[in-house]
């Protein structure tokens, strides 16, 4: 290895652990199994709440930073989720870079729930988008820090979808007067397995619907299935809607889509929503639109997960779940109150109480 090459190597790992620092990470394990193919990474953002707790997401990424930079904001994400949800749980997340649809292996995910054994309990894992609950039983043959597994809380879709539910009905309530969403214009950007539960939901409570999806099979199945229309990925941003509710990949709120939003709520449950969140906050708060912090009404599914982890029987997970809507009422509440968007009223709940257990150790 060259001079240069030294040097380039001393800058990335600079860059990494300046973004480790700057987001307040505890841990990032890079892992590489060549026989398997495994490329992935676990970030362990706090555990000052409790061991850190979040699924596992395989996507094909662009490059190892894209990777990067998701995993850290999922993970922090993570960490501000479970506190505001009052779960005695941290946050992590790890990230499988790789095409879910042909990349999968028994082997692969033997492998990577290795590596997460060699945390030893500092990292738990579950599903994320791409991996399913069948998948993490490969994982679960080789480390006990596994949730969301079949036989006990399972797919926690449905859990996430619900509350995602609970947090538009709060939308619906703060900015309307009442939080029926009949006959509201409602875009669900993403119709997975998250998508198609909450897409469920608005049709029965008679939501005029309109759906998207980059994966047309998927799409075609649950607009027929629940009469909802289906529109390009592209126009999303250009209608004119009621309710806007991102459910797929994040920083679908940024600097070209926010000048075309026509909606007066955003609520989904997709992560980190907003692609700056200083900036497209308050962009919202100014424009009048109710944003619906993402880590708060899509924090089902890691409820889900608390459930088996804890021993809860389903229907007090459920009940949690619902709670999701009086906690939304409180942080428009708190916005309001204190003239400032709602991420940030968010975020200082969730931070006063990481504080406060800090304090505590």
């Amino acid at each position: 290895m060259d001079v240069q090459s030294i040097s380039d190597v001393k800058s990335d790992r600079g860059r990494i652990l300046g973004q480790m620092i700057e987001m307040g990470h505890e841990q990032v394990l890079f892992c590489h199994d060549a026989k398997s193919g495994l490329k992935a990474i676990i970030a362990v953002h706090s555990t000052v709440c409790g061991p850190s707790l979040g699924g596992t997401r395989m996507w094909q990424y662009e490059n190892e930073e894209e990777a990067l930079y998701d995993v850290l904001r999922l993970s922090r994400g993570m960490t501000y989720k479970n506190s505001i949800s009052g779960l005695n749980l941290g946050g992590g997340k790890a990230v499988i870079i790789g095409d879910s649809r042909k990349d999968k292996s028994k082997e692969l995910f033997k492998r990577f729930g290795q590596f997460v054994d060699s945390l030893n309990g500092k990292y738990i894992t579950a599903e994320d988008v791409g991996v399913s609950p069948a998948d993490m039983v490969y994982v679960a043959q080789e480390t006990n820090h596994v949730a969301g597994l079949p036989g006990k809380s399972g797919d926690p879709s449905p859990v996430t979808a619900y509350g995602v539910y609970m947090g538009m009905k709060a939308a619906a309530n703060f900015h309307f007067g009442n939080d029926s969403l009949s006959g509201k214009k409602i875009v669900v950007q993403g119709v997975g397995h998250v998508g198609e539960y909450l897409v469920q939901h608005l049709s029965n409570e008679g939501a005029e619907l309109f759906v998207t999806d980059i994966h047309e099979p998927t799409l075609q199945h649950v607009a027929k299935k629940y009469g909802a229309s289906v529109i390009g990925v592209d126009e999303v941003y250009d209608m004119d809607m009621d309710i806007y509710s991102p459910c797929a990949l994040g920083a679908t709120v940024n600097d070209d889509t926010l000048e075309r939003l026509k909606c007066s709520i955003i609520a989904g449950a997709a992560n980190n929503q907003l692609a700056n969140e200083e900036i497209h906050g308050e962009a919202l708060r100014e424009r009048g639109i109710i944003y619906a912090p993402d880590y708060l009404i899509n924090a089902g599914g890691v409820m889900n997960c608390y459930g088996e982890v804890s021993g809860l029987p389903q229907e007090e997970v459920m009940k949690m779940a619902e709670n999701i809507y009086e906690t939304t009422l409180d942080i428009f509440k708190s916005s309001r109150e204190q003239g400032i968007p709602t991420y940030l009223a968010a975020n200082r709940k969730a931070e006063k109480r990481i504080a406060e257990l800090t304090a505590q150790q």
